[in-house]
């Protein structure tokens, strides 16, 4: 991979770059097709980072379909595929992290204590290794995304960060690799996250400005699907995922749940904070 990158940089060609643990879905490719309209050449990886795994997370049963991934990578157009081992990008006595203080506790990171330091370790990683000029991600992962933003920022990394809006099926779930694992109830019942998310949208456009009330208004939806518990519905500064009072200024409306055992992310950016 390094040498291949040596050479499209010596070429003076601009290399667009894909991160993924596989399992790759419509989300994926159009990060893809972002970096294609962008690039002169495209790299994708797959890695299941076992890093930002808890210890009672899904990494032993989390999708694995590398064949199919490859096919559909090819059909795409990527010019590279890097899948290394994990003995590869974790040496024997590794003890050194790339954390982003503060951030990386909040939403998932608040659910899901040391998730960012491994998402942030593996792509500082992958950044050094690929050396690309532009790496792609999904708005579903917002978090993840100011996150990866700041680390690139306070580390001077050389790489532009490109954000891509969500895809969605046709019933408007997210799309996402864990949407596998739902059997159909437990689909028609995770559409409740979409729900939520439109009900506090909704009253945001008709002049409401309080985020608590809609905040409110979003768990209330959320309660009324009873078997869908709730981890956290919150509108915060989609940068630096602080809390608001007021969405005047735009806003990050994200919602985590869990679906039978599945959880799952969603959200919508408000007003003035749209990127999409």
């Amino acid at each position: 991979m390094r040498a291949e990158s040596r050479a499209i940089r010596g070429a003076g060609k601009r290399l667009g770059f894909v991160p993924t643990m596989g399992a790759l879905h419509e989300g994926h490719l159009s990060l893809v097709r972002a970096a294609r309209s962008s690039s002169d050449l495209v790299a994708a990886s797959i890695f299941v980072n076992p890093t930002q795994f808890g210890a009672n997370e899904d990494l032993a049963k989390y999708p694995r379909s590398f064949e199919r991934d490859r096919e559909l990578l090819q059909g795409e157009r990527v010019e590279l595929l890097f899948a290394p081992s994990v003995e590869e990008m974790y040496p024997a006595g590794a003890v050194t992290w790339v954390t982003v203080e503060g951030l990386s506790a909040k939403l998932d990171g608040r659910s899901r204590p040391g998730h960012f330091r491994g998402v942030t370790t593996v792509v500082a990683k992958l950044f050094h290794v690929v050396q690309p000029d532009a790496a792609f991600f999904g708005q579903k992962d917002a978090a993840q995304v100011a996150i990866i933003r700041r680390m690139v920022r306070d580390l001077n990394l050389p790489v532009e960060i490109g954000v891509c809006p969500i895809v969605r099926a046709a019933d408007g779930l997210a799309m996402s690799s864990r949407n596998a694992y739902l059997d159909p109830d437990e689909r028609k019942r995770a559409l409740v996250l979409q729900r939520s998310l439109l009900r506090a949208e909704h009253l945001a456009e008709t002049g409401e400005r309080n985020a608590a009330r809609l905040v409110a208004a979003g768990r209330e939806e959320i309660d009324k699907e009873s078997s869908v518990r709730l981890d956290y519905f919150e509108i915060v500064n989609p940068d630096t995922l602080d809390p608001l009072e007021d969405i005047s200024g735009g806003g990050l409306v994200a919602v985590a749940a869990v679906v039978g055992g599945t959880r799952l992310i969603d959200n919508i950016l408000l007003g003035n904070s749209r990127r999409e």
